[in-house]
């Protein structure tokens, strides 16, 4: 199978700042098919589209931080959907009580709901503090059960699934049919710091198998702090993943 597998460009975001067209170049030439965003690097749509047809490079996704969305979600979504974009994520959101994950579903479920009627598929993206516990279930699962499946899909993170203890195999299965977007990154055994793909402990090829089952679109790579180049990193991840 030739799997779809994306870069998660916050993997470069030293790199980026410093040459954004450069590094892309670079990403398409290690063999990645897709990118999904943290940022555009100041360029307008119609050049970014450009530069994306290109390098055959298909945008997988925009991480957009939640005041830009609450604030300027029309622009979002027009800059988005001139560059071919159909995923729109949400990174990160601070949590404090049970009232909390369910008041964001209800926020997410109004994102989500202005991004459908524009054709654009709104995702959460996990990390591991929304895996606390009120009556025996996880603040995640209160967001996911509070918002329409309409307006609000998974992008699963699984580092940070299972950093917090649980499984992202189960994760996956357990949201099947509403998780586009995965993003696959590996542990290191002794201090749990993020590796690339294939050099950690975590069974990436049963999360690809399970991810397939539950209809994933794109594979992203992701890997928040590199030991090596993150260039060099990113294609590690990329030549262990094609010989699993």
């Amino acid at each position: 199978m030739d799997m779809p597998l994306s870069l998660q460009l916050y993997t470069l975001r030293n790199e980026m700042k410093e040459d954004f067209v450069g590094t892309l170049e670079k990403v398409a030439e290690i063999g990645y098919k897709g990118v999904e965003f943290a940022g555009y690097g100041g360029l307008k749509a119609s050049e970014l589209k450009k530069h994306l047809e290109r390098l055959g490079l298909t945008p997988t996704g925009s991480h957009i931080g939640l005041e830009i969305l609450k604030n300027r979600l029309d622009e979002e979504i027009e800059y988005n959907l001139e560059i071919g974009n159909k995923y729109i994520v949400c990174p990160w959101n601070k949590y404090e009580t049970k009232d909390d994950f369910i008041e964001a579903s209800k926020l997410f479920n109004e994102i989500g709901e202005k991004c459908r009627n524009k054709g654009i598929i709104f995702c959460y993206h996990n990390h591991n503090h929304e895996f606390v516990k009120f009556d025996d279930e996880y603040g995640l699962d209160l967001i996911y059960e509070n918002a329409d499946s309409e307006f609000l899909k998974a992008e699963i993170d699984t580092y940070w699934v299972k950093y917090a203890g649980e499984d992202p195999v189960k994760y996956i299965k357990k949201y099947s049919g509403r998780v586009p977007l995965v993003h696959l990154k590996d542990m290191e055994s002794d201090t749990r710091d993020f590796a690339e793909i294939g050099e950690g402990t975590m069974n990436i090829k049963d999360i690809i198998s399970a991810s397939i089952e539950a209809g994933v679109e794109w594979f992203i790579v992701e890997q928040d702090i590199c030991k090596r180049p993150p260039l060099e990193s990113a294609e590690i991840s990329f030549n262990n993943i094609k010989k699993m």
